[in-house]
């Protein structure tokens, strides 16, 4: 079993964001339902990539889920097979995990400083949540809690922008706010470089991108674009940005259902 702290040395207070993100890393925990309702999974394919790529079945591995939110890629470790606990710093959030994946292990706390003591796992994950983290800290702490042999691994979807529509509302979406104070790189090659931003040696990795998708209705979809944290900040401009989108939405797909396409981008990186 993965060595963990007693409850009381366990409890994170911050998100171990940079310090420009923190209310917006801490606005999940508003709407830790509608996040674990609406946001999208992952598909099947890509933990049969990261069973490739790693060289060893997830059945039976001690598996660190951090910044595991409401529990998306901790259910799919954890029917696997994999002996799975999950990091998670916000208290409603980490409260929906717990009711969505009982019987998983739930800590406080965040990716640059672990609850969990050194040596203890096989693989250290992060699904959609890396780019909170300052990787200088966060790789260190990777690679104390792994075990010689241990792979750090690294995923997020992100939303097809060679599909029309898609491309259209981020060009609507980054308008009406005004440019992301978050900005994540788009292309693969500035992912790669964010994912070991500030680091000096590069460590040695592999990557796979997969490409999903998926049919919602037009409120699933917009409560699913609702549950970002820029949305979640946005108050009555967010709310007046959501009641457009939703007539616009529906004059293009008056079935009233759209196909969310993703590209899923995989980091898979080795213990030193």
């Amino acid at each position: 079993m993965v060595a963990v702290p007693s409850p009381s040395d366990a409890s994170g207070s911050g998100a171990g964001v940079r310090p420009a993100g923190s209310s917006r890393a801490r606005s999940f925990d508003t709407a830790a339902a509608q996040y674990a309702d609406n946001r999208p999974s992952y598909p099947p394919a890509l933990l049969d990539v990261l069973e490739e790529l790693v060289g060893r079945p997830l059945a039976g591995a001690q598996v660190v889920d951090v910044g595991a939110g409401t529990g998306m890629a901790t259910v799919l470790l954890h029917h696997r097979g994999a002996h799975v606990v999950a990091v998670e710093p916000g208290e409603e959030m980490a409260a929906e995990l717990r009711r969505r994946v009982p019987g998983v292990p739930v800590l406080r706390g965040d990716g640059n400083a672990l609850p969990l003591a050194g040596a203890c796992a096989d693989m250290v994950t992060y699904a959609q949540a890396w780019h909170w983290t300052d990787p200088k800290r966060a790789v260190p702490e990777a690679w104390r809690v792994l075990r010689p042999g241990g792979v750090l691994a690294l995923w997020w979807n992100d939303v097809a922008l060679d599909i029309p529509w898609i491309a259209a509302q981020e060009g609507r979406i980054a308008r009406h706010f005004d440019g992301d104070p978050l900005p994540r790189p788009r292309d693969e090659a500035g992912q790669l470089r964010r994912a070991f931003q500030g680091i000096e040696n590069v460590p040695r990795h592999a990557h796979r991108r997969l490409r999903w998708s998926r049919t919602m209705t037009v409120d699933g979809h917009l409560a699913n674009i609702g549950s970002h944290s820029v949305f979640l900040v946005g108050g009555e401009h967010a709310r007046a940005f959501l009641t457009e989108e939703r007539a616009r939405l529906l004059s293009l797909f008056p079935e009233g259902r759209v196909e969310e396409v993703y590209d899923v981008l995989l980091i898979v990186v080795p213990r030193p």
